[in-house]
């Protein structure tokens, strides 16, 4: 959550699945799976089919900052 919160912030826009695959290094399938998990939790809303269409729930003081040395990928 803190990686997408991080890049909208940024980039003005959520992340696409596959800018979040190439974050943490993982499969396609994983990402979808985190993002259906986060959303099934209510800590997230989507428009299945829409790209880009990621938003958060929680306040932005309730989602951890993202630490720049825990990176593994560019974004």
């Amino acid at each position: 959550m803190a990686f997408i919160e991080a890049y909208t912030t940024l980039h003005g826009v959520p992340p696409a699945e596959a800018d979040m695959q190439r974050f943490f290094r993982v499969t396609p399938p994983a990402v979808h799976r985190m993002i259906l998990a986060l959303e099934q939790r209510g800590l997230l809303r989507r428009v299945a089919g829409q790209a880009r269409s990621i938003k958060l729930l929680l306040p932005s003081g309730g989602i951890p900052r993202l630490d720049p040395r825990e990176r593994n990928g560019a974004f």
